[in-house]
Formats: C-alpha cells, structure tokens, sequence
C-alpha cells in the first residue's frame, strides 16, 4: 500500500523545482518596497553591487545590476537605513532567494542626517577639520581653478563678479554637481589642480574654488562624501568652498580653508575690489609723502638744535691743552726719578759681579778638567784591555767554528759524490745505448724524430740508423727491405760505406 501511495507522487528534477518555485516567487512578489538597514556591500568588478537589507530580526540578499547601481542619487553606505523597490527570486545555483532592486532611496531625511553627522564626528576625529590645517588666502592670486559644472549659472556668476571686482586668468575643471559620479569627479578636479606644474603650459592655480547652486541634502550630497572631504583637507593650494545658500553646510565647508555663503561670496573673497584696491593704493602713497616731508622738518629741526647745543672748538680743545701741559710738567720730573732708580740697580748689580770673578771660576773650572782628563784616560785604558781579551776569544772561537765548517763541508761533499755516482748508475742503465749495445738499431726521420713502425717509413725518403758504434745512413724501397746508403764512424763524421741489402 506504501508502494502505491510513493507511486503517486510526481518526481521533479532539481532544474524543475527550483524554475518552479522562482515563478511563484516573481508571480508573488514581482514589485514590493522593502525598508530595513544596510549590511554588508559588495561592489563587485562588473558594477553589479551586492548588499544585504536587514533588521533585529532577518537579513534579505540584495543585488543592484550595473544600470541600475549607476542611477542610483547616493551611494550605499553600511549602517543607511533604506527603501528598496524591486522584485523577490531567486538563485538556483544557491539555492537563495534575493531581492532584485530596481530603485533605492534613504528612509527619510533624518537618516541621511544621522549618516551625516556619524561621518562628520569621525573626520573631525582625524583632525581633517581643524584650523591648524587651514591656510590664508592670497591677497591676489594671478589664477584662480573653479570646480563647478561648466552648464550652470554659478560660473557665469563668479566670472561676472570677478570682472566686476579684478579681472583674474580662471581655470574651469568641469564636474558634475550631483549624482553618483559627483564626489569621485570632484575629488580628481581638486587633485589634479594640486598637480599641476607651476611652470607648466597649464599653471597650477593659486586659489581654488568649489562652487555649486543650492539644492536639497540629496543633490548636495556628493559634497558630504569622504572622499571629497578628504581631497579638500589635504589641498596645498588654498581651497573656498561654496556648496549651495548661505543656510547649506556640507562636510567639504569644514575641510576647506575659507567657507563662502554663496559662489558669487566666493568671487568676492577670492580678489579684492580693483577700483577701492588703487584708491586705496594712491591714499597710501599721498600719506607717505606726506609722512616723508613730515620727517624731514622734523630731522631738519633737530639738525638745528644739536647744532646750537655743540660747544665752540676752543672749548673743546682746552680741556686736552691743559692736561697735555700737567702731563709735560710731570714728565721731567718723573725722568729724573727714573735716572736715579736704575743708577742704584746698576751700583748693586756691579758688587755682585766683582765677587765673581772670572779669574776664580776659571782656575775651578781648569782643575775640573784635569779631574775628568784622568778619568777619561782611566777608563779608555780599561776598555783597551777588555776590548783586547774579548778579540783574542773571539779569534779562538773563529777558529773553532772554521774547522768545525771545513769537516761538515767535506761529509757533504763526500755523501754527494756517492749519491751522484749512484744517479749516473741509475741513468746509464735507464739510457737507450745500452740497448744499441745489445744489438739493436735507432732509426730516425729527416727531422731527427725517432721512426717506430714500419708503417711510418716513406719509399725514397733518407732516414738515419744509430748503432751502438755509429751512424749509417738509409734510403726506404718500397716492396724491399731498408738499404743502408752510407755509414758514419763512432765519433759522429760521416764517411763512405758499402749498400747492403
């Protein structure tokens, strides 16, 4: 019966079950909103964008497609309380349900709010919004970089205001001013302008402005990204930031060194008014001609005055004329006292040298002669002798060791002549004439190389024949034995034989 019953039931396949169950899902749940917050993201290399939508007490997968992530007026962000609209299915290759979303918007402004001030606390942590950071503004840049869109009012604005006030060189890096791409473009614009070489054929800017109409928090938003933030803190050319009214802040006016009301507020700070600028100019050099001729009467006036308080010459020169005449007055009788004092020193330096007198320091000192002579001659006899005995032993010794020489040299002597005699042996009884002497023959080749084989002799060629009591010379005849041609003596001189074959 249980056979029976399992029979029954129809059998899926797994590709079935799941097309099935992700037709009702789509049938079912084709278009809901769905508001929780945000997990973890995943922006993956294709720009699909992978997030997860969650509360206290479930988490539902989420995936953006590329065209849709592109559309979006925000970036996700861990911790955004969102609305997502799309269409629940599923992933077979999972087995995971997922929502599709199609559209994706903040829950309200309030989390957009909190999410800002989160963002804003973390920063000024990092210091990138202290005034320690932020530099002064240049008196009068020569160029001035505007990042703002290049379609808008606001740089038709800042160019109208800066011809009013002075006429600056102005660069435009065009941006979007909201969107997705808003905050990575206006990040590279402030970058770039940072990179440019002041001599280039595009000089870097000395002051730099963003600027952008109002707008609410969302189109704003760009300009509250971090990256953006950060671009602006670390900016070494000045930076004025002008991001909507006077009632909007963004996180870029704390990171930026001047923060403008409005764009046409930044024109204003960037260059002063050229017509209050040369008023201003020409009532300076009025005053400071006036202050010159001002300080010359009155140097003049103190000219005169010291000049009527300077004594007359002759009063200057009576002081010194009465003293040199004291100095003069004392001199004389100063000399005289030195006369006298020096006559005394020269009375008593004189007893003192006729108590020594030269002929008694002469007689001690001839007989300290006569005492060191007869040492002299005292101890040069006593070294004669010793210097005599040391050289009688040592002509003994000298003697001694010759002898001892003339035996060690005659042993060698002797043990060599043995040794050698024993080598010639030796030689001789290695050398090739004592096999001649046996009855053997040495044949040689025209070059004096000895010939081994038969094979090496030449038919017609001559070839030297060494016996053990001369020389014979040999002509080679093919197909025959050698014939001897002619035969030396012993002493090596050729003379004239008989051919034997």
């Amino acid at each position: 019966m249980d056979e029976e019953r399992a029979s029954n039931i129809p059998e899926w396949t797994v590709s079935e079950i799941s097309g099935a169950l992700k037709r009702t899902l789509e049938d079912t749940y084709d278009h809901v909103r769905v508001r929780g917050e945000i997990g973890k993201v995943t922006i993956h290399a294709s720009g699909h964008v992978y997030v997860d939508v969650k509360d206290d007490k479930a988490c539902l997968a989420g995936v953006i497609w590329r065209g849709n992530a592109a559309r979006l007026r925000f970036r996700p962000e861990t911790g955004m309380e969102v609305i997502a609209t799309g269409k629940i299915t599923t992933f077979a290759g999972q087995s995971k349900y997922q929502l599709v979303i199609e559209q994706m918007e903040p829950a309200g402004v309030g989390a957009l709010l909190a999410q800002l001030e989160e963002r804003k606390r973390r920063l000024a942590a990092e210091g990138l919004f202290s005034e320690d950071r932020k530099q002064l503004l240049p008196f009068l840049p020569e160029v001035i970089g505007v990042v703002t869109s290049p379609t808008g009012a606001v740089i038709r604005d800042i160019l109208q205001r800066l011809a009013d006030r002075f006429p600056r060189r102005v660069l435009l890096w065009p941006v979007r001013v909201q969107g997705e791409t808003c905050a990575a473009e206006v990040a590279a614009a402030v970058r770039g302008f940072n990179a440019l070489p002041e001599t280039g054929a595009i000089p870097r800017p000395d002051l730099i402005i963003v600027a952008r109409g109002g707008g609410s928090i969302e189109d704003l938003w760009g300009f509250n990204d971090e990256v953006v933030v950060r671009a602006a803190a670390e900016s070494l050319v000045p930076l004025i930031s002008a991001v909507g009214h006077e009632t909007d802040w963004t996180l870029i006016d704390y990171a930026a060194d001047r923060r403008a009301p409005t764009p046409t507020g930044a024109a204003e700070m960037a260059v002063p008014v050229r017509a209050e600028l040369m008023m201003r100019t020409s009532d300076d050099a009025r005053r400071l001609a006036a202050g010159m001729l001002r300080l010359i009467d009155r140097r003049r006036s103190d000219l005169r005055s010291a000049a009527r308080a300077l004594p007359a010459p002759e009063d200057l020169l009576a002081g010194p004329r009465q003293r040199t005449d004291l100095a003069a007055a004392r001199l004389l009788h100063g000399l005289g006292r030195n006369a006298q004092r020096h006559g005394t020193r020269l009375a008593e330096i004189s007893r003192r040298l006729s108590r020594l007198s030269p002929e008694a320091r002469l007689s001690a000192l001839s007989a300290k002669v006569d005492g060191l002579a007869k040492r002299l001659a005292a101890a040069r006899d006593a070294n004669l002798r010793a210097e005599r005995r040391q050289i009688v032993d040592r002509r003994a010794r000298l003697g001694e060791i010759a002898a001892r020489g003339d035996r060690a040299i005659t042993v060698a002597m002797a043990r060599r002549r043995d040794r050698l005699g024993s080598l010639w042996q030796l030689a001789a009884s290695y050398s090739y004439e004592a096999v001649l002497a046996r009855g053997f023959a040495l044949v040689r080749d025209g070059a004096g190389k000895p010939v081994r084989t038969a094979a090496e002799l030449a038919a017609g060629a001559r070839y030297d024949v060494q016996f053990a009591d001369g020389h014979a010379g040999m002509v080679a005849v093919e197909g025959e034995r050698p014939r001897t041609v002619a035969k030396t003596k012993p002493s090596g001189t050729p003379g004239q034989g008989s051919l034997f074959g």
